[in-house]
C-alpha cells in the first residue's frame, strides 16, 4: 500500500529505523536464470483472499491465501524492489535521471504525466510509484534497469521466485491487465515482509499520504494513511478484473501487523475490511 507521512530524504534514501515485520521466508542467495517456465494457475476474477500476519510473520487468520489472484498495482511492490536493488548495486542514484520513452507516457491513468523523450529523477519515480502508482514510471524504472520491460518481467518473476513467492508470475512491471500475471495473498505477503526488511531506509516513501512534482501535488492512492492509528505502509492496487486490493502495515504499542485483502468489492469496502482486521488485531480478536 502506499505510506503515512513524509520523512526527509538523504543520499541513500528516507531515514527510518527498519520495522520489525519480517518477511515470511528469507530470499534465497542467489538470482535463477531469468527464463522462468513457472505457469501459476489462471486467477478468479475478483476472487476474494485475506491474510493477517503478526510482527514475526505468524500467520493470524486467512481466507482463500494461497489461492491465485490478480495482483494489479501490488505490482510494484516488486517494481521498486528490482530498482531498490539496482541502486544498492550502484547502478543508479536516487539523483539519477532516467529517460521516459514513448511507451512509458503512453501508459494509461494512473500516471504522473511525464512527456516522451524528457527525463525524470529516480526519486520522483519512487515516490510516484510508492505513492501514486504510476503506470508511466514503472515503465521508465523497467527500462532503465532492464533494458526493456520484457525483460524487466523476467528478473520480477525470477526474484519471486527466489523470495519464496511460488505461485507468482509477473509478465509486466505496472500490474495493467494480463491474465498471465498471477499472484497470491501469501506471495503479496511474502514480497511486503522482503521489501521492509531489505530495503527498510526506503519504507518512509510508502507511507506519504502525497508528493509535489512540477507544481503538482499527487495524494496518495492508500487513504488509510493518516486515519487508521499506526498504519504506516504498504501499496494499493485496483483492477476491473482484480478488484481492489491493499496491503497494509501498522504498529502500535510495539506490535506490528500486516493485513493483505484481495478482490475488494469497491474501495470503500476494502478499506473498511482492512481497518476491521487491523483492529480485530489489536484488540486482541483474531
Amino acid at each position: 500500500m502506499a505510506g503515512a507521512s513524509a520523512a526527509g530524504t538523504a543520499a541513500g534514501g528516507p531515514g527510518a529505523g527498519a520495522p520489525a515485520l519480517a518477511a515470511a521466508v528469507q530470499p534465497a542467495a542467489a538470482l535463477p536464470s531469468l527464463t522462468v517456465s513457472y505457469a501459476p494457475a489462471a486467477a478468479e476474477q475478483r476472487g476474494k483472499s485475506m491474510l493477517v500476519l503478526d510482527g514475526s510473520g505468524r500467520e493470524i487468520d486467512s481466507f482463500n491465501a494461497d489461492a491465485p489472484r490478480y495482483p494489479a498495482s501490488l505490482t510494484k511492490m516488486m517494481t521498486l524492489y528490482l530498482l531498490f536493488e539496482a541502486i544498492e548495486r550502484g547502478e543508479l542514484s536516487l539523483a539519477s535521471e532516467i529517460p521516459v520513452s514513448a511507451r512509458a507516457a503512453s501508459r494509461p491513468p494512473a500516471r504522473i504525466g511525464v512527456p516522451a523523450g524528457t527525463t525524470v529523477r529516480v526519486e520522483d519515480a519512487v515516490q510516484a510509484l510508492a505513492v501514486r502508482s504510476a503506470n508511466d514510471m514503472a515503465v521508465a524504472v523497467a527500462e532503465a534497469v532492464a533494458g526493456s520491460e520484457d525483460a524487466f518481467a523476467a528478473r520480477m518473476t525470477a526474484k519471486a521466485q527466489a523470495l519464496g513467492m511460488s505461485r507468482t508470475r509477473f509478465v509486466n512491471a505496472s500490474g495493467l491487465s494480463d491474465t498471465r500475471q498471477v499472484t497470491t495473498a501469501r506471495d503479496i505477503a511474502r514480497l511486503a515482509g522482503a521489501l521492509r526488511s531489505r530495503f527498510p531506509q526506503y519504507l518512509p516513501y510508502f507511507g506519504r499520504t502525497s508528493f509535489s512534482f512540477q507544481g503538482r501535488v499527487f495524494e496518495a492512492t492508500n487513504k488509510l494513511l493518516g486515519r487508521v492509528e499506526g498504519v504506516d505502509g504498504l501499496k494499493t492496487g485496483y483492477l476491473s478484473m482484480s478488484g481492489y486490493n491493499l496491503v497494509a502495515t501498522a504498529s502500535r504499542g510495539g506490535r506490528q501487523v500486516m493485513v493483505v485483502v484481495l478482490g475488494g468489492t469497491t474501495e470503500a469496502a476494502r478499506d473498511r475490511e482492512v481497518t476491521e482486521l487491523i483492529e480485530r488485531y489489536y484488540a486482541g480478536g483474531v
